[in-house]
């Protein structure tokens, strides 16, 4: 995928992400302040922007750069820093790339997910986006399909995540206040995580 396809298809993808604004919010109000909506829609249009401003000679890299800065400032929440930054932290193993393979996919995916865990103070288990981010990288990792065929495993990997995490106390941010009143709530950062696979899938579809 060059440079200008992958432009293609997250502008694709994101401005679907707006359309889930209600479903997070309602997610995230259940177990935090609520703002989870405002920080996925925000931001998704932020990135659409920033990465339709790039010049015709940037790189993946500069497309991760855009997005994280963009992502990170358009809505000041814990979800956007942890998300802002990881894509910052891509960006710096794609520099001078203007092309993307399933390995750098992997790499950009790895990448956001040590950013969030060292960020965050967070791991797998305490109920966060990288209870499904996590296991869909491990998919992705594996997968010898098409890239259609291993999106559609990682979504499926990553809503058995999603409704595992129902089923967890929250442990870190805001839902940790609430306690033993999370368990029954799913992740509402998973969800959003879910979403974009979604979106991103289907805008691969309408690519092809």
């Amino acid at each position: 995928m060059t440079t200008k396809e992958l432009i293609d298809v997250l502008t694709r993808a994101l401005s679907a992400l707006p359309a889930h604004a209600d479903e997070l919010r309602d997610l995230d109000a259940a177990l935090g302040d609520g703002d989870l909506g405002i920080t996925v829609r925000a931001g998704s249009e932020a990135v659409v922007k920033a990465i339709g401003a790039l010049p015709d000679e940037a790189g993946i890299g500069d497309v991760l750069l855009a997005a994280g800065k963009a992502f990170s400032t358009a809505n000041p929440s814990t979800f956007a820093a942890l998300v802002g930054g990881g894509l910052l932290a891509a960006a710096k193993t794609m520099q001078g790339k203007t092309a993307l393979a399933r390995d750098d996919a992997l790499g950009i995916g790895r990448a956001v997910a040590a950013r969030i865990v060292e960020r965050g103070k967070s791991k797998v288990g305490d109920k966060t986006v990288l209870d499904a981010l996590v296991p869909s990288l491990d998919v992705l990792e594996t997968s010898q399909g098409s890239a259609a065929d291993t999106l559609d495993a990682m979504i499926a990997t990553a809503k058995e995540r999603v409704a595992e995490t129902a089923k967890m106390q929250s442990q870190k941010g805001r839902a940790a206040w609430v306690q033993e009143r999370s368990v029954g709530h799913p992740d509402p950062g998973a969800t959003a995580y879910v979403r974009f696979l979604e979106a991103l899938r289907q805008a691969v579809d309408r690519g092809a």
